[in-house]
C-alpha cells in the first residue's frame, strides 16, 4: 500500500486472448505481485487466479445487452487505486491498445501524475486465426490485412468504418466484436465490390474450451453462423488468407472457459 506522499503505478497489462500460457512473462510477473486489480470481462478465472490472496479486485467489464461499467467510472476506480496500493495491474482481454481503451486510460492516468505502463499482449485477431491454423497474412493472398471493429452500428448517423471503402482497400480483414453486426457487415462489403464467394470465417472461443471454426462464403456467412448458433467473442477474417489453412499446425485449445461478455 501506498503512503499518504506516494501515487502507484498503474500498469496496463494485456491478458492476451484466454490461454493462460499466451500470456507474456512480464504480465505473469505483475499478476503475480500487484496489490490491486483491475479487470475487464474476457479474463478467464485461471489468469485471475495468478493475483496474490490479498489483492483488491474490481471487475469493469462491458457486455452488450447488460448493465455496464462506463469508462469514466474505470477511470476513477484507476486513480482510487493508484492512490492506495503500489503496484496496480489494469488487465484487459487481449492488447491494451487495441479495440481496448488502453490509450484513453493511459492518457487520463497521465494527465493526473499517475505513474503507467503499458504491457502489451496476444491479440485474439491474430492468436484465434492461428489457433485454426489460419495465418492473417499470406504472400500468396495479398500484401495487407485491416484490424477493425464491427462493435458500432453500422446505421448510426456517423459511421467511423466505412466498410464499402475497406472492401477495395484491403486484402484481408480481420474483425473484432463482428458477430451481432456481421448480417450488415457482409452486405456492406458485397456492396463495395467484393465477391460474394469471397471465403470467411468466423472463429469463436479462441485459444480456449469452446474454440471452433465456420468457413463460409461472404454471401452465406452471416445464415450459417446465425444457423450454428455461433455466439460471442468470436473473430470473423474475410479473405483469401482463408484458403491457406494448414490444419496440421493447430495448437491445442486450452482447458480454460471463457466468460461470455454479449
Amino acid at each position: 500500500m501506498t503512503t499518504a506522499h506516494q501515487t502507484g503505478t498503474v500498469y496496463l497489462v494485456g491478458a492476451g486472448p484466454g490461454d493462460p500460457e499466451l500470456l507474456t512473462v512480464k504480465a505473469q510477473r505483475l499478476l503475480s505481485h500487484c496489490d490491486a486489480l483491475v479487470y475487464d470481462s474476457l479474463v478467464p478465472k485461471e489468469v485471475l487466479d495468478l493475483v496474490p490472496e490479498g489483492c483488491e479486485r474490481r471487475f469493469v467489464g462491458k457486455r452488450r445487452g447488460h448493465h455496464s461499467v462506463p469508462q469514466p467510472s474505470t477511470n476513477a476506480v484507476l486513480v482510487e487505486m493508484a492512490q492506495h496500493h503500489a503496484v496496480v495491474v489494469r488487465l484487459k482481454g487481449g492488447d491494451p491498445f487495441l479495440f481496448g481503451r488502453g490509450g484513453e486510460e493511459a492518457a487520463y492516468l497521465a494527465k493526473r501524475g499517475i505513474p503507467v505502463e503499458v504491457v502489451p499482449g496476444v491479440t485474439a485477431g491474430i492468436a484465434a486465426p492461428a489457433y485454426v491454423g489460419i495465418p492473417v497474412t499470406h504472400r500468396s493472398a495479398g500484401s495487407s490485412v485491416t484490424f477493425v471493429t464491427g462493435h458500432e452500428e453500422i446505421d448510426k448517423r456517423r459511421p467511423s468504418v466505412n466498410w464499402r471503402s475497406l472492401a477495395a482497400a484491403s486484402d484481408g480483414l480481420v474483425i473484432y466484436m463482428g458477430l451481432h453486426n456481421l448480417p450488415r457487415i457482409a452486405e456492406e462489403l458485397r456492396a463495395g465490390g467484393l465477391p460474394p464467394e469471397t471465403p470467411v470465417a468466423v472463429i469463436q472461443q479462441g485459444t480456449v474450451v469452446g474454440q471452433r471454426c465456420l468457413k463460409a462464403t461472404l454471401e452465406n456467412v452471416a445464415a450459417q453462423a446465425r444457423a450454428q448458433a455461433f455466439k460471442s467473442p468470436s473473430i470473423v477474417v474475410v479473405g483469401d488468407v482463408i484458403e491457406h489453412q494448414v490444419e496440421a499446425c493447430m495448437p491445442t485449445p486450452a482447458a480454460v472457459t471463457m466468460p461470455i461478455p454479449f
